[in-house]
């Protein structure tokens, strides 16, 4: 199809021909009045389609478009078919769309598309039955207006979303939703509500059971315990041919006690539902009596002697539950003793615990020159009674649940922990607290 520019120039060129031979044959003056009117009725030409395609985009149709002469007959040609396959794309958008729409509302969770500045763009029935919504009326209205939970909004603005939130419906008590927030295209949001009230039903009986086994359990053991410890003691009680059995049953004994107490405690952490106690705890001291434990701890493995370090700011001070925090960095503290050679079986046998600031957060470090976890194991370690080394892990007394325990106790603190490893180096684990939980610094004299 030849150009249009082209077509335009020939017809200027033809005109122009045509003119001069009349210049050369008649005059000079009737040669311009040809030309003159050679162009008049050509522009007129050019205005009249020109018209017609205004009049066109007024009432876009393909039926009605132009056919057109000349250049416009390429012009009309490449309009008519631009046409088709915007209608064509709008038609594969189309469908595009109405399958997206088709696969978000058959599935469970609910889903809403939140802006840069959390207002709600566009949600699923399902989120409007969940959560109260009506993108009707709701459309690009805040969602901290409609959902007015106050750790639900801390937790939208915190933009800690690796972990995800568990929000009670207003409208019935009883229902638990799952909220998990996600990064959307261009500073978006996607919100993901899942209904958990079964499961956490489930959760609930399985936390009672363990509880109430663990409960029942507790009094027998202690029984056991005790005869045992006193037939142990008592001179001529227990053949010495037999010591060496009623020593095992005595370790395992107060092994079973020690998961007993392990889970009862995690227990009644997992179906606490209040907030932790919001004291200012003077981490100094607290960390001066961890670094003692450890001590006394490592004294009391075989006679090891670990070198414990601490390095911690006097004037930084917490806001927390003191006695979870204790036990969550004192199980940090042991299973660093725990898995650290000391120096008396070849190791380095130094423990570093340090507490300062970090990019304007508190944390609170436990270093150790240890054996070190293979990078396989670190995701897995805060699971119930998951071991790196079932083995080594009795012999030094764990229970495989102190990492659950301080797990659970951080989630409540709005902590996080971050494990770091290296075979053969030693480990390195960080707890990570908010900036809110920082206590009002003493001004030093």
């Amino acid at each position: 199809m030849p150009d249009i520019r082209l077509k335009a120039g020939l017809f200027v060129c033809l005109l122009a021909g045509i003119s001069l031979f009349l210049w050369l044959i008649t005059s000079a003056t009737i040669a311009l009045i040809i030309f003159a009117i050679g162009l008049l009725v050509y522009l007129y030409i050019h205005i009249t389609w020109l018209h017609q395609l205004n009049a066109w985009f007024k009432n876009p149709n393909l039926k009605s478009i132009p056919e057109g002469s000349g250049a416009w007959q390429d012009v009309f040609t490449n309009l008519l078919q631009y046409e088709r396959n915007n209608l064509a794309n709008q038609a594969q958008l189309s469908a595009a769309v109405e399958r997206f729409n088709l696969t978000a509302n058959t599935m469970p969770d609910g889903l809403v598309i939140l802006s840069p500045s959390n207002e709600i763009e566009w949600c699923t029935p399902h989120a409007e039955k969940q959560l109260g919504l009506d993108l009707s009326t709701d459309q690009n209205l805040p969602i901290v207006n409609l959902i007015r939970d106050s750790q639900f909004i801390a937790y939208l603005v915190g933009k800690d979303y690796s972990e995800p939130f568990k929000l009670k419906s207003w409208q019935n008590p009883e229902v638990v939703f799952e909220i998990r927030l996600m990064p959307f295209e261009s500073k978006q949001k996607l919100l993901i509500c899942r209904d958990m009230t079964q499961l956490e039903k489930v959760d609930i009986m399985r936390r009672d059971f363990i509880a109430n086994v663990s409960h029942e359990l507790r009094t027998p053991l202690t029984v056991v315990g005790g005869f045992l410890e006193t037939l142990t003691d008592m001179k001529g009680a227990v053949p010495d041919a037999l010591k060496t059995y009623f020593a095992m049953m005595l370790e395992q004994t107060v092994r079973m006690r020690r998961i007993i107490e392990d889970l009862l405690a995690l227990s009644t952490i997992e179906s606490n539902n209040e907030a932790p106690d919001d004291i200012e705890i003077n981490m100094a001291s607290l960390l001066n009596t961890i670094k003692n434990d450890a001590l006394n701890l490592s004294h009391g493995l075989k006679k090891a002697k670990h070198k414990v370090h601490l390095e911690a700011d006097s004037n930084l001070n917490l806001i927390g539950g003191q006695d979870e925090l204790h036990s969550a960095f004192s199980n940090l503290v042991s299973n660093a003793i725990r898995y650290t050679p000391p120096p008396s079986n070849g190791g380095r046998g130094e423990i570093f615990i340090t507490w300062q600031l970090v990019n304007e957060q508190p944390v609170f470090t436990v270093r150790d020159t240890g054996i070190g976890i293979l990078q396989q194991h670190i995701d897995r370690l805060t699971e119930r009674f998951y071991r790196v080394d079932r083995g080594r892990s009795r012999e030094t007394g764990g229970t495989g649940l102190g990492l659950s325990i301080v797990k659970h106790i951080l989630i409540r603190h709005q902590a996080k922990l971050d494990i770091s490893s290296e075979i053969g180096k030693g480990s390195t684990f960080s707890v990570v607290f908010p900036k809110a939980r920082i206590a009002q610094q003493k001004v030093l004299n």
